[in-house]
């Protein structure tokens, strides 16, 4: 199964290192390969580092893929630690 949703960074540090660090702890609950895509640019959201060489700042429009069995879950469960 594959899934894709679009989301607009509202965290006015944008993805800082804390952030970075509780969306890898989530994404790695999850079998499915999650990645993230900004400025075409596309990392692995296992990946702390991936995470913060995009530089997400707030308002950043970023597109979150999830590819594997439970990839419905694992898109929810990162939107929900982003939109904290």
């Amino acid at each position: 199964m594959q899934k894709v949703e679009t989301m607009t960074i509202e965290n006015t540090s944008g993805i800082n290192a804390q952030k970075a660090q509780e969306v890898v702890r989530a994404a790695s609950d999850y079998e499915s390969e999650i990645t993230m895509k900004y400025l075409n640019k596309e990392v692995d959201l296992k990946s702390i580092l991936g995470i913060m060489s995009l530089a997400v700042l707030e308002g950043a429009r970023v597109e979150i893929e999830a590819k594997g069995e439970d990839a419905e879950e694992a898109i929810k469960a990162i939107k929900e630690v982003l939109a904290k």
